[in-house]
């Protein structure tokens, strides 16, 4: 439509560092650290090491500290802005639950322990972590592990003590649809009595986007990124556009980035085709509405196709680091960030 909104990735960076796909990405002190991962497609041996990226220089750099985890298809979450803490994942031989740390401040990773009374899933891999304070995480969806779970999965709390170096998992009673390459959005909810829900989006061929968790006002201690010129433009873009209640299906291994009342998610690998399955497709769910409403943006740009990516939102700039182009195979070297055309 002529005049209408448009949107693609702008190139940044490019650094071989950078290039991996299924690791993970997380912002602490303005730096974006990346772990682990796959360098190449098909490869069953994860990469080890950690590469922080600075926005504000643009440079990467290999984190020099020793014993770092070896894992792929994990996720990650910062703590009380000091350490940086990769959960589950797959080693190169076997799917953990375990919690490794980057401790920032000394520079070295630590394996914590688990507590006594812990109660942890079999394995987890291509599940999400969701920060709901600075000592808690909630850990949905995992792939088969010795105890397989084929018609539901098991959502877990995960403490953190910092101070003791142990985290204890506690199995809610709550199961969702089972899911694994699945995104996690933990989104505010409009009306009279606000709060909080968890939204699960993909990860299987035929699941709609599921509310796996509501917390009332003041109970969840997550500070949200502020960015407000980002915020802006997403609520012009959805303007432009029809908004549906059902979400994105078939898709894994996407993107998914919290950005004020609007979850962004772009690429991933759909289950519904056999050939050309990588997508570069942009959606955006507006919370602001109940339920939330979803908004697909296509792309007809081939080059920005990504599966095994991440995206990670800082100081009103949302980027996009890593992950497998169109052949699925190879890892892009790049950072780019979200340019909305309104």
């Amino acid at each position: 439509m002529a005049g209408a909104p448009r949107w693609t990735w702008r190139p940044a960076a490019r650094d071989a560092l950078l290039a991996r796909a299924f690791h993970s990405c997380t912002e602490l002190r303005g730096r974006l650290y990346l772990v682990g991962g796959l360098l190449a497609g098909g490869a069953t041996e994860p990469s080890g090491d950690t590469v922080v990226w600075d926005p504000a220089e643009g440079q990467a750099e290999r984190v020099g500290a020793r014993g770092g985890p070896r894992r792929s298809h994990h996720d990650a979450a910062a703590l009380g802005g000091r350490w940086l803490c990769a959960v589950g994942g797959w080693d190169g031989s076997r799917r953990v639950a375990t919690v490794a740390a980057l401790d920032t401040e000394r520079g070295e990773w630590e394996t914590w322990t688990a507590a006594p009374g812990s109660c942890p899933p079999a394995g987890l891999s291509s599940h999400t972590c969701t920060r709901l304070s600075d000592r808690e995480l909630r850990v949905a969806g995992r792939e088969g592990g010795t105890r397989t779970q084929r018609r539901y999965g098991s959502i877990y709390l995960l403490k953190l003590d910092p101070g003791a170096r142990t985290y204890c998992y506690k199995e809610e009673s709550y199961h969702s649809v089972s899911r694994s390459g699945h995104c996690a959005a933990l989104l505010p909810t409009p009306g009279p009595r606000p709060g909080h829900q968890l939204l699960l989006v993909g990860g299987c061929s035929s699941a709609e986007p599921e509310v796996a968790g509501h917390w009332s006002y003041g109970r969840i201690k997550e500070e949200p990124s502020v960015a407000p010129r980002l915020t802006e433009q997403l609520a012009k873009l959805v303007s432009s556009g029809q908004g549906s209640p059902q979400g994105p299906r078939g898709l894994r291994h996407q993107s998914c980035s919290v950005v004020g009342p609007f979850a962004v998610l772009f690429g991933g690998e759909t289950l519904t085709r056999a050939r050309d399955t990588v997508c570069n497709d942009l959606y955006v769910c507006d919370a602001r509405t109940a339920p939330p409403l979803w908004f697909h943006f296509p792309c007809a740009d081939r080059a920005l196709k990504r599966v095994g990516h991440r995206t990670c939102l800082w100081n009103d700039q949302l980027y996009l680091v890593g992950g497998f182009g169109e052949d699925g195979r190879t890892a892009s070297p790049q950072v780019c960030t979200l340019d909305l055309f309104i």
